[in-house]
């Protein structure tokens, strides 16, 4: 019997909610992160800085194409990083500076460190909104992620000023692609503590 209560219903119709989420492997998803870092190093050792920057936009905006194509979406933090390669890179090759490819990694932390303390200055978790599909916890913990990921990105934007303003460009590009994914894995599996302390999902520990 149909719903007269609601005559813009129709009970054949999908809506998005009922769409089911399209995703992409671990693997796949891997290789989409790593793959443009891996072109930018091969690139770097064969043609210079700025091959290697050409290269890089090329292959980050590949790799945002391929996950929208696979998954309808792109995450913010791919996003944003995306946007900032292009733009900063762009500058590179225009004004034939080495600079603003190398400031790439600053702005990128600082922005995602701002969001994040701002955030937590106000009383709210923004780090919920990237992780909440896979994470369940409570308040604090999520204030408590919210803040040590700041603090973290914060951590990575200065790294990256020191490295590339006191060495030499083959070291910071080993530092870029060898040094700061391995400290970020590192972190977060740091935080496997905090994270079993605070889940709300039934098996939360004292």
């Amino acid at each position: 019997m149909n719903d007269k209560s609601d005559p813009g219903h129709d009970p054949g119709r999908h809506t998005p909610a009922d769409r089911p989420v399209r995703t992409v492997s671990s693997g796949r998803r891997l290789a989409l992160d790593l793959g443009p870092l891996a072109v930018f190093f091969i690139v770097f050792q064969m043609s210079g800085l700025f091959a290697a920057t050409a290269a890089f936009m090329v292959a980050v905006s590949l790799a945002l194409g391929l996950t929208w194509l696979a998954t309808r979406r792109i995450a913010v933090t791919p996003l944003v990083t995306g946007i900032v390669v292009i733009v900063m890179g762009g500058l590179t090759l225009a004004l034939d500076s080495e600079v603003f490819i190398k400031l790439k990694p600053t702005l990128v932390n600082l922005a995602f460190a701002m969001v994040l303390l701002g955030g937590y200055g106000l009383g709210r978790s923004p780090i919920r909104v990237v992780l909440d599909s896979a994470l369940s916890l409570d308040d604090a913990g999520w204030r408590h992620l919210t803040l040590r990921w700041g603090l973290f990105f914060l951590f990575l934007a200065a790294l990256n000023e020191a490295v590339w303003r006191s060495q030499t460009t083959e070291i910071w590009v080993s530092f870029k692609v060898f040094g700061m994914l391995p400290l970020t894995l590192a972190f977060a599996v740091a935080q496997a503590r905090l994270v079993m302390r605070h889940r709300t999902d039934g098996r939360t520990r004292p």
